[in-house]
């Protein structure tokens, strides 16, 4: 077997899969730890808390992108306009996303870190999130915005929340999906439906945006952010990539289409603002004929490089709490004890249970039901 036989067939192996679960969480916990400490600096210096936190949180974030980079060795390669490009990362943005694969969350973190804003960067979750220990509480000290998606209780909060980063101290993008939920057949067929009872174009690789949420986003956005980055992601030879294929290694190559738009080119009106953004989605549908028929969308192609940060980080980590494992470990075998070992195999067991179903999450068979019960409902 050859080294990369060796290193593809480590990749896969279970054992490999649980010491990454029990750096993250654990590597988290403490993140949150710290986090947690932060809380009286903000009476006393807001915009430092920010900055620590930004920093704190990046530790977390980044270990999911070095999975996807350089355990997984997915490439990125980027579709914009050469102009644009310089402007990445050094500008406030609100991202509109499309929701189509399992880890294209991941995707969009991945571009956040190669243009130096991964730390910082937000989105709009669900509420249920923020209890989430690790990546939920690491997003209530980065000030997410959370929402209830009920929108006569969201109106308020969510406004609020954009108005709290109007003074942010560095440069953030704002990824939105504006689909709402992550693209099935099914969730395709209802929302399909709603177009026809709208009068609306039908799209053919996306849902109908919901406009509400994104009219919110931009209005309290302006004057903080300064473009509007349409993104549309695919992946080459028609492969559906997976969380547990990047765990186990596997590689794949995205494509991201990328347009600038500034912000004062969109219109401040709702209804001319909900108008707009159902041309800019029958737009990117076009985008995405154009790869199916191609394999490439329009434009010139850039390759931002892999920073070493996400690597070092979780290099890091693991180095710092391989020493604790290795030390339990070796007492467990030293120890004899049937019972104590048992009860070792038995968390680990209840560990990999866990760390499955968080991954099982991702799928898309168990994306969320929005779209399909309230599709009918106002859009």
């Amino acid at each position: 077997m050859g080294r990369m036989g060796f290193l593809q067939l480590l990749k896969s192996q279970f054992l490999s899969h649980l010491f990454i679960c029990y750096v993250f969480l654990l590597s988290g916990l403490i993140v949150n730890l710290l986090q947690l400490c932060t809380l009286p600096l903000w009476l006393v210096s807001k915009q430092l808390a920010r900055r620590i936190n930004i920093r704190l949180c990046y530790c977390i974030a980044s270990q999911l992108v070095a999975t996807l980079e350089w355990w997984s060795g997915t490439e990125c390669t980027l579709y914009t306009d050469p102009k644009s490009y310089p402007l990445y990362g050094k500008e406030n943005a609100i991202v509109v996303l499309n929701h189509s694969f399992e880890i294209d969350f991941l995707c969009g973190w991945t571009f956040c870190d190669r243009f130096g804003v991964l730390g910082s960067s937000k989105v709009l979750a669900k509420k249920e999130l923020a209890y989430v220990p690790v990546i939920g509480w690491m997003w209530y000290f980065l000030e997410i915005v959370f929402c209830k998606r009920k929108w006569e209780e969201d109106r308020t909060t969510v406004t609020q929340s954009l108005q709290n980063l109007k003074d942010y101290p560095e440069h953030f993008w704002f990824l939105l999906f504006c689909e709402g939920t992550r693209f099935t057949p099914k969730k395709h067929q209802i929302s399909m439906q709603v177009a026809q009872s709208k009068g609306l174009p039908k799209l053919k690789y996306h849902l109908l945006p919901r406009t509400k949420g994104f009219w919110v986003t931009v209005q309290n956005l302006r004057g903080t952010a300064a473009a509007v980055y349409d993104s549309t992601l695919n992946f080459r030879d028609n492969e559906v990539p997976t969380l547990l294929g990047v765990l186990n290694g596997k590689k794949y190559h995205a494509d991201l289409y990328v347009r600038r738009i500034p912000l004062e080119s969109i219109p401040e009106d709702e209804a001319e603002c909900s108008a707009w953004l159902h041309k800019l989605y029958q737009e990117k549908d076009s985008f995405q004929e154009q790869y199916a028929q191609t394999g490439r969308f329009p434009g010139p192609v850039k390759s931002p490089p892999r920073r070493p940060w996400s690597l070092i980080n979780w290099l890091f980590w693991s180095c710092l709490l391989l020493y604790p494992l290795g030390l339990l470990l070796t007492q467990l075998i030293s120890s004899g004890s049937v019972l104590t070992i048992t009860a070792a195999v038995a968390v680990c067991s209840a560990v990999s249970v866990g760390f499955r179903w968080m991954i099982g999450q991702t799928e898309i068979k168990r994306s969320s039901n929005y779209g399909i019960k309230e599709a009918p409902l106002n859009n």
